[in-house]
């Protein structure tokens, strides 16, 4: 919901060529105020379930190995119920908006970073949208399953490719090899690889989602956030549901941890993507290795091809301008990247876009 309204809204919503001043969560504001308080609703309401389940929003104190450390209590499970409706309500309005955005813009949906790739997620066993738990499915440019494998045997199926201009590696299907094994990950991975949505209103989305690529993945980066948004109606439906079951209030918090093993192997959806954590340690419980590929990994290639595609779509080879650089960035938006966690390192800005002539030489400049 965040991403939608106040990364990719400006975007969206005021357009690429929009003035700097305003192409932020302030001018999206001022263009529809009521829908904008909503949707900082929306998130409060978000963040203020994780408050009651972790004691604070930020850093919450609640996973841990095997479980949770403290239930849910029923006032808080009905406080959040009680809610649960108007907040489904905001989500299918931003729906609706973006849909009409993507009928209304056809024309740059179609042009803007629009390639074939192979396509990663989890699914259920009938071949359901998953986030926590099954098998990782792996589907070629065409929608064809290549793969259906147990997270933990990922070093089987993904190698990791290496350049020399790149701190983040790009992992590809290890079969097809690189550069023909790339694939992508995210809400687009996800909802191309799956066959249904286990919730009611999330499924009926899915349909015309799935309906766009006529039988084929949905291609468009752009469409990113149209499989965001019916991503954001599956976790609502799907709270609802585990709200209404009775033993979300249990006090049985944590697994039997079984016989000591040192090694394993946890993959998850992040909403940006596919997470694979695959750490080894000694008999102290000492860690001895850890293998991290995380979804800004996965997608490494496809944002470095997004990028590449929109700058020789927009950027006229004389003078960088402003929607030029916007362009390029939302093009890398659409991934929700965290470079910092993907690569270990810190982030920093700003962002530097630079045209070179070619022998290389700088010719144009224009940062953020």
């Amino acid at each position: 919901s965040m991403h939608f309204f106040e990364l990719a809204g400006p975007d969206l919503l005021l357009g690429f060529d929009a003035d700097p001043a305003t192409r932020n969560v302030v001018g999206v504001i001022q263009a529809n105020p009521e829908l904008a308080v909503k949707a900082v609703r929306l998130r409060a309401f978000g963040q203020e379930i994780i408050r009651k389940l972790g004691a604070k929003r930020i850093h919450p104190n609640h996973s841990i190995p095997g479980g949770v450390n403290a239930p849910l209590l029923a006032d808080d499970r009905d406080e959040i119920l009680s809610q649960i409706d108007d907040h489904t309500e905001v989500i299918k309005t931003a729906i609706a908006i973006g849909k009409n955005w993507f009928e209304s813009n056809k024309e740059v949906v179609e042009n803007f970073a629009v390639f074939s790739s192979g396509y990663m997620g989890l699914v259920d066993e009938q071949g359901g949208l998953q986030l926590y738990d099954g098998a990782l499915r792996l589907v070629d440019k065409t929608g064809k399953k290549l793969e259906e494998f147990d997270p933990k045997d990922y070093l089987e199926y993904i190698g990791e490719h290496v350049e020399d201009w790149s701190y983040l590696k790009f992992p590809f299907y290890k079969k097809m090899g690189w550069p023909k094994g790339i694939y992508r990950v995210g809400p687009l991975g996800r909802l191309n690889v799956a066959d249904k949505i286990n919730t009611p209103l999330a499924n009926e989305e899915f349909k015309n989602f799935k309906a766009l690529g006529g039988g084929k993945p949905v291609e468009g980066t752009l469409w990113y956030h149209y499989a965001r948004l019916i991503e954001d109606l599956y976790a609502i439906e799907r709270a609802k549901e585990i709200l209404l079951d009775p033993d979300v209030t249990s006090k049985d918090l944590v697994a039997d941890p079984g016989d000591f093993v040192g090694e394993g192997v946890g993959c998850i959806e992040a909403p940006r993507g596919t997470l694979l954590h695959h750490y080894k340690t000694d008999a102290n419980g000492m860690l001895t290795k850890v293998n991290l590929i995380v979804a800004t990994g996965h997608n490494n290639w496809a944002m470095n091809n997004a990028v590449d595609m929109v700058a020789k779509a927009f950027v006229d080879g004389k003078k960088l301008t402003e929607g030029m650089l916007n362009r390029v960035e939302a093009a890398i938006r659409a991934y929700d990247p965290c470079l910092s966690c993907s690569t270990h390192a810190i982030g920093a800005m700003p962002i530097v876009m630079e045209m070179v002539d070619a022998d290389g030489k700088v010719i144009d400049q224009i940062a953020r």
